[in-house]
C-alpha cells in the first residue's frame, strides 16, 4: 500500500533537487568570473552572501520603519538598556528562564507602582479620617440598601455614621447565622446585593461569612500593595529577583448547596497564578493536598535555591514548625537533592511526582553544602543555608508572638520580620508601615472597613457606647466592631487594640489580645498578653529551661482532674533543657501573675482563687495538639492560630494525656 507513494515522493524529491541544482548553477556560472574553486568553497561562499543579503534588506525594512517613529524608538533602546542594567544586580547569581526572570521583574515593579499610588491615597486619607470613614460606611449601606437586610434596617433613609449607630444595634455572629444560612442555599438579595465570591470560614471556628470581590480587592490594593511598598522602600535588597520560599497550604474547598465555594478568605496559588515566578516551590507542588507532604517539598525546593531572599507564611507558628521538621528530615531532603528526585517514600499523586522529578537534577555540590552546615546545628540555621536570605515576612505578633520569639533567638537568628497587614476573615484592619521597627504597629486603613472602638471598661455590656477613629485616645485600649462590604455591620471581632500615637488624624494601633482568649474563673479576666508575659518572667527563674509552648484551661472545665481545690488556673507548658519543676518554682508562675494583675493578686489575696497549677508536657506534646485541633475543625494550616485558653474537652483531655510531670 505504501510503496507506490514512497515511488512517487522519492521521484518527485529528486526532481526538485534537480530543479534547485540546475537554478543554483545558473545563478552562480555568472559569480564565478572565471575562477576555478573547490565546490565546497564555492557553496559556503555563496551561502554567506546569500545570508548576509537577506539579514541586510530585513534590518533596512526594519530601519526605514524605525525612522518614521524616532522618539518611540529610541524610548525602546532606553529602557531595554535600563531593563538589562536594572535586572543584572538583581539576579544574585541565579541561571534563570528569561520568562521567568520577566514575569518576576514585572510582578515587583506593577505591585510597587500600585503601592505607590495606594500610599499616597492613603496618606490623603488621613488628613480628614471623619469625612473618609463616613464615606465607606455610605458606600457599604448603599450597596446594600435594596437587599432584605437593608431594608429591615432602613439603609435608604441613613445620611451619617450617627443615624447609623442610633438605627443599628453591636452585633456578633448569631445576629447574622440565619441570613448567612439563606445565602448559601442560594436565596438572593439577602444580606447584600451581590452573590459572594465565597463562603468564608473563620479561624478557630467553623463560623462562615461572606467574602466579595470587593474585600478581596480592599485587601490587596490597601493593604498588600502599600505594605510591600514600604518593605521594598526599608529593605531595598528585597527589590531583588531571588525567590520567597512561602510555606503555603492548598486549602481543601467545599460547597453550599447553592455551589458557593465554603473555605478559608486567604491568598491561594490560584488566586495568585501570575506570582508563582516568585516563588521558589513549583506549581505542581500545590496540587498536592495533604500539610505534611506539601512542607516536605517546600522545603526540598527552598533547600535547592542556595540564592534564596525571603521565608514567607502567614502566621510565625507555620515557619517554626516548618523548621522543626527540618531538624527531623533533613538528611532525607539533602539526599533527594544529591540524587535530584522527590523522596520515593513520599506520598504524592504519581503525575505530581513526575513533574516535580522533571525539575529537579542530582546537585551533589550543593547536599554537600546542605549537610556541612546542618552538622554544626540549628542556631542560626536559616543565614547559614541561604547567606543572601533577606527578611522573614509573617504575623509574630499575639498568640504568635513565642513562635517569634523563639525563631529569632534560634533558627533565624539575625535576620529582620516584617509583619505587612492586620487583618482577619472581616477583612483588611490596618498596614504597618514601618518595617524596621521591632514593634507592630499598624496604621487604620480608614476606606476598608467604618471602624468603631469598645473601651475595654464596657467589653461586658451588650450595648455598650463606641467612639469613632477620629474621638479615640492615645494609650486607651478597645475593642474593634467594624462594618464591611459583605454584609457585616457594626460587628464585634474580639480583638483588642492599644492606639498608640497617629499618623495625621488616623490611629495607629498594637494588637493586644482576643476577647474570648481571656482567663476569668471569678470575672477577673486575665488577657493572654498579660499571662504571657508573666510566664517568659517565671521561666527565666526556671534554671536551664527554655519555653516551647503552653495553653491554660479554666479549672471548671477539669472535673475531678482539677484535685478539688478553689477555682484556679490550670497551666500546660512545654519545655526545653528541664525535664522536671519542683513545686517552688511550679508555684512561681503565680507569684509572677500576681506581681503584673493586680486584680488576679486581690482574687488570690481572698482566697477566691485557689494557686495555679503548672502541668510540664513532653517534647512534641503541642505540635501534636495542633495537628489534632486541625483535624477536629474546617481550619486550614494557612489561618490556625493555637488557643492559648482551651475551651473543649476534646482538647482538654488532648494535652492533658501528654503530661509527664
Amino acid at each position: 500500500m505504501w510503496l507506490p507513494l514512497l515511488v512517487v515522493g522519492a521521484s518527485l524529491l529528486g526532481s526538485g533537487v534537480a530543479l534547485l541544482l540546475l537554478l543554483w548553477k545558473k545563478d552562480v556560472s555568472w559569480r564565478l568570473k572565471g575562477q576555478k574553486r573547490p565546490l565546497g568553497s564555492l557553496l559556503s561562499h555563496y551561502l554567506a552572501l546569500r545570508v548576509v543579503g537577506w539579514l541586510g534588506r530585513r534590518e533596512r525594512q526594519r530601519l526605514e520603519k524605525d525612522t518614521l517613529d524616532i522618539k518611540r524608538v529610541q524610548e525602546e533602546t532606553l529602557l531595554l538598556l535600563l531593563w538589562k542594567k536594572d535586572v543584572s544586580w538583581r539576579l544574585k547569581g541565579q541561571k534563570r528562564p528569561l520568562g521567568s526572570l520577566l514575569s518576576h521583574y514585572l510582578a515587583l515593579r506593577v505591585v510597587g507602582w500600585l503601592g505607590r499610588r495606594e500610599r499616597q491615597r492613603l496618606e490623603k486619607d488621613t488628613l480628614d479620617i471623619k469625612r473618609v470613614q463616613e464615606e465607606t460606611l455610605l458606600k457599604h449601606i448603599r450597596k446594600n440598601q435594596n437587599t432584605e437586610y437593608g431594608q429591615l434596617y432602613r439603609f435608604a433613609e441613613i445620611k451619617n455614621a450617627e443615624m447609623f449607630q442610633q438605627r443599628h444595634p453591636l452585633t456578633c455572629y448569631d445576629h447574622y447565622s440565619e441570613f448567612i444560612r439563606r445565602v448559601a442555599r442560594g436565596e438572593e438579595n439577602v444580606l447584600i446585593a451581590e452573590r459572594p465570591s465565597i463562603l468564608a470560614v473563620t479561624s478557630g471556628s467553623s463560623s462562615m461569612l461572606l467574602s466579595t470581590r470587593a474585600t478581596d480587592t480592599e485587601f490587596f490594593m490597601q493593604g498588600i500593595a502599600v505594605g510591600l511598598h514600604a518593605m521594598l522602600n526599608t529593605f531595598p535588597e528585597t527589590q531583588s529577583l531571588q525567590k520567597t520560599a512561602k510555606l503555603f497550604y492548598t486549602p481543601t474547598w467545599q460547597q453550599s448547596e447553592a455551589g458557593i465555594p465554603i473555605g478559608i478568605n486567604s491568598s491561594t496559588h490560584n488566586i495568585s497564578r501570575h506570582m508563582l515566578n516568585l516563588y521558589s516551590t513549583p506549581a505542581p507542588a500545590f496540587q498536592i493536598p495533604t500539610e505534611p507532604e506539601t512542607l516536605y517539598i517546600h522545603l526540598l525546593f527552598a533547600l535547592k535555591d542556595p540564592t534564596l531572599g525571603t521565608l514567607e507564611a502567614n502566621f510565625a507558628s507555620i515557619i517554626y514548625y516548618a523548621f522543626d521538621v527540618l531538624r527531623e528530615r533533613w538528611q532525607e531532603l539533602v539526599e533527594d537533592i544529591r540524587q535530584g528526585r522527590v523522596n520515593p517514600q513520599l506520598g504524592i499523586a504519581a503525575d505530581v511526582r513526575e513533574k516535580l522529578d522533571s525539575v529537579l537534577r542530582p546537585d551533589p555540590w550543593r547536599a554537600a553544602e546542605l549537610g556541612a552546615q546542618f552538622e554544626k546545628g540549628f542556631q542560626g540555621i536559616a543565614r547559614r543555608l541561604w547567606p543572601d536570605l533577606n527578611l522573614v515576612i509573617t504575623v509574630d505578633s499575639g498568640s504568635n508572638s513565642l513562635y517569634g520569639d523563639l525563631l529569632k533567638g534560634h533558627c533565624c537568628q539575625g535576620l529582620p520580620f516584617y509583619s505587612p497587614v492586620y487583618a482577619a476573615t472581616e477583612g483588611l484592619i490596618g498596614v504597618n508601615l514601618w518595617p524596621g521597627s521591632p514593634e507592630r504597629h499598624y496604621l487604620l486603613c480608614p476606606r476598608s472597613m467604618f471602624c468603631e472602638f469598645i473601651p475595654v471598661g464596657s467589653l461586658e455590656e451588650l450595648q455598650p457606647q463606641t467612639l469613632l477613629m477620629h474621638q479615640v485616645k492615645e494609650g486607651e485600649c478597645y475593642e474593634l466592631a467594624v462594618s464591611n462590604a459583605a454584609g457585616l455591620c457594626r460587628y464585634r471581632i474580639g480583638d483588642v487594640v492599644k492606639v498608640i500615637g497617629f499618623h495625621n488624624q488616623c490611629p495607629i494601633v498594637e494588637f493586644r489580645y482576643r476577647h474570648g482568649q481571656m482567663l476569668s474563673v471569678r470575672g477577673e479576666k486575665t488577657s493572654e498578653e498579660v499571662f504571657y508575659q508573666a510566664l517568659q518572667r517565671a521561666v527565666k527563674l526556671w534554671p536551664g529551661a527554655e519555653l516551647i509552648d503552653y495553653c491554660c484551661v479554666e479549672s471548671g472545665l477539669l472535673g475531678h482532674f482539677s484535685g478539688g481545690s478553689d477555682p484556679h488556673y490550670e497551666v500546660f507548658v512545654e519545655l526545653k533543657g528541664v525535664r522536671n519543676l519542683s513545686e517552688d518554682q511550679r508555684y512561681k508562675l503565680d507569684r509572677c501573675l500576681q506581681e503584673d494583675s493586680a486584680v488576679y493578686k486581690s482574687f488570690r489575696l481572698k482566697g477566691s482563687i485557689g494557686p495555679m497549677r503548672v502541668q510540664l508536657v513532653g517534647g512534641g506534646a503541642f505540635r501534636e495538639l495542633h495537628s489534632h485541633m486541625l483535624a477536629s475543625s474546617s481550619s486550614s494550616p494557612n489561618t490556625f492560630k493555637m488557643h492559648r485558653v482551651l475551651r473543649r474537652n476534646e482538647f482538654v483531655q488532648f494535652i492533658q494525656g501528654k503530661i509527664v510531670s
